[in-house]
Protein backbone atom coordinates (compact mmCIF):
# COMPACT_ATOMS: atom_id res chain seq x y z
CA UNK A 1 0.00 0.00 0.00
CA UNK A 2 1.14 3.39 -1.18
CA UNK A 3 1.50 6.01 1.40
CA UNK A 4 -0.92 9.32 0.47
CA UNK A 5 1.93 11.61 0.31
CA UNK A 6 2.91 9.38 -2.57
CA UNK A 7 -0.47 9.60 -4.03
CA UNK A 8 -1.12 13.01 -3.56
CA UNK A 9 2.31 13.41 -5.67
CA UNK A 10 1.11 11.69 -8.09
CA UNK A 11 -2.58 13.80 -8.43
CA UNK A 12 -0.68 16.74 -8.61
CA UNK A 13 1.56 15.98 -11.37
CA UNK A 14 -1.86 14.87 -13.19
CA UNK A 15 -4.28 17.26 -12.14
CA UNK A 16 -2.15 20.75 -12.30
CA UNK A 17 -5.15 22.73 -12.28
CA UNK A 18 -7.11 21.91 -9.22
CA UNK A 19 -10.20 24.25 -9.63
CA UNK A 20 -11.87 22.96 -6.71
CA UNK A 21 -10.66 24.59 -3.60
CA UNK A 22 -11.87 21.38 -1.57
CA UNK A 23 -10.00 18.84 -3.68
CA UNK A 24 -6.88 21.57 -3.48
CA UNK A 25 -7.48 21.51 -0.01
CA UNK A 26 -7.76 17.83 0.82
CA UNK A 27 -5.31 17.06 -1.49
CA UNK A 28 -2.60 19.19 0.73
CA UNK A 29 -3.58 17.28 4.08
CA UNK A 30 -3.27 14.08 2.05
CA UNK A 31 0.55 14.95 0.80
CA UNK A 32 1.54 15.33 4.71
CA UNK A 33 0.06 11.55 5.54
CA UNK A 34 1.07 8.29 5.68
CA UNK A 35 -1.32 5.95 5.55
CA UNK A 36 -5.08 5.59 5.53
CA UNK A 37 -5.45 4.30 9.28
CA UNK A 38 -3.52 7.63 10.56
CA UNK A 39 -5.20 10.08 12.40
CA UNK A 40 -4.91 13.30 10.86
CA UNK A 41 -4.63 15.91 13.63
CA UNK A 42 -7.41 15.67 16.40
CA UNK A 43 -10.26 15.76 14.42
CA UNK A 44 -10.12 13.82 10.74
CA UNK A 45 -8.64 10.17 10.02
CA UNK A 46 -7.20 9.51 6.92
CA UNK A 47 -10.36 7.70 5.63
CA UNK A 48 -11.91 11.43 6.43
CA UNK A 49 -9.56 13.05 4.21
CA UNK A 50 -9.29 10.42 0.92
CA UNK A 51 -13.38 10.71 1.22
CA UNK A 52 -13.37 14.24 1.48
CA UNK A 53 -11.03 14.25 -2.11
CA UNK A 54 -12.77 11.46 -3.72
CA UNK A 55 -16.29 13.45 -3.19
CA UNK A 56 -14.72 17.03 -4.06
CA UNK A 57 -12.58 15.43 -7.33
CA UNK A 58 -15.27 14.70 -9.46
CA UNK A 59 -13.84 16.90 -12.20
CA UNK A 60 -10.98 14.88 -12.48
CA UNK A 61 -11.14 12.30 -15.16
CA UNK A 62 -9.48 10.12 -17.06
CA UNK A 63 -7.65 7.12 -17.45
CA UNK A 64 -5.01 8.20 -14.57
CA UNK A 65 -7.67 9.85 -12.43
CA UNK A 66 -9.71 6.88 -12.22
CA UNK A 67 -6.97 4.19 -11.47
CA UNK A 68 -5.73 6.90 -8.54
CA UNK A 69 -9.46 6.99 -6.97
CA UNK A 70 -9.79 3.20 -7.62
CA UNK A 71 -6.78 2.47 -5.36
CA UNK A 72 -7.49 4.96 -2.54
CA UNK A 73 -11.24 4.12 -2.25
CA UNK A 74 -9.96 0.34 -1.73
CA UNK A 75 -7.93 1.72 0.85
CA UNK A 76 -10.76 3.02 2.78
CA UNK A 77 -12.64 -0.45 2.60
Amino acid sequence: MRKLSEIAVDVRANWPSITNHAAKSDLVEMASMGFVTEPYYLDRTGHGVVGSFLDNSRGWQGPVARRIKAELRAMCK
